[in-house]
């Protein structure tokens, strides 16, 4: 079988030492395609590097709102002088989130400047997108129809209501999931992901982060997707080779990749 981890953050500083292990059991467990995502200035550099070096990896470049803080004043040139430099790559992790990491968080009103410019920056490259949100669906719901969003664009580690994601679908989001599907209460998961056409489901580890329950950590690593493809397969009934297959081909048509 052949998997596709959709989302996750191999730039991670807690991931850097351990590169040649990770990338090495990710290949064993037959995942042989994983979407990097970058989330501020300072790791785009590592993103890319990942990207050049590695088969199969496959870059995306973005501010995430806990980060916003940190960006220079001439980021939006910075992020399209990165998506040039990389013609197949997406522009991620973006998003919003009322509540950043740490304290201390950028407005929502700011986070909404930044979120718009990234979009129109995907639009005019034609880029897919990789959406962060917590406690703000009513906004994205909104923004949907305020600005352009791309034709490709996803709602990463999805953990929204069936009714949100119901209107997302139907707007043309690819809804992915992570690693929180296999915790044992998460109801949401089990209701929402019979609604999702097996045509937009992606699957994720977001690692480091979010490890699925039963696996070795501390930290998430892309081969840990193989536990995702199994407890979603088994909440949609579904064979597992048959929901590797289909989530790889899902994610290869979103990025663009072969």
């Amino acid at each position: 079988m052949v998997f596709f981890d959709a989302h996750c953050h191999l730039q991670d500083e807690r991931l850097v030492p351990e590169w040649p292990g990770v990338l090495a059991r990710a290949r064993r467990a037959g995942v042989l395609g994983i979407a990097v995502k970058g989330a501020r200035e300072s790791d785009w550099s590592r993103v890319a590097a990942l990207a050049e070096r590695e088969k199969g990896l496959h870059p995306s470049f973005g501010l995430h709102p806990w980060f916003l803080g940190e960006r220079s004043g001439d980021w939006v040139a910075a992020l399209e002088a990165r998506l040039v430099a990389f013609p197949e790559a997406g522009v991620g992790e973006i998003g919003l989130d009322p509540e950043p990491k740490g304290g201390g968080g950028v407005p929502m009103e700011e986070q909404e400047e930044v979120f718009k410019a990234q979009l129109a920056l995907a639009v005019g490259l034609d880029r897919a997108v990789s959406i962060h949100v917590r406690g703000a669906w009513g906004r994205l719901l909104a923004l949907l129809d305020e600005v352009d969003f791309p034709e490709r664009w996803m709602v990463h580690c999805f953990g929204g209501s069936v009714e949100v994601a119901r209107v997302l679908l139907a707007r043309g989001a690819y809804l992915s999931f992570s690693g929180t599907v296999t915790r044992v209460n998460n109801r949401r998961a089990v209701a929402v992901l019979p609604a999702v056409p097996v045509e937009r489901l992606l699957v994720e580890t977001d690692a480091p982060d979010l490890l699925p329950r039963g696996a070795v950590g501390p930290l998430n690593e892309p081969a840990n997707v193989v536990r995702v493809v199994e407890r979603v397969a088994a909440i949609r009934g579904e064979s597992v080779g048959e929901l590797a297959e289909q989530t790889d081909q899902n994610a290869r048509r979103f990025f663009g990749v072969t």
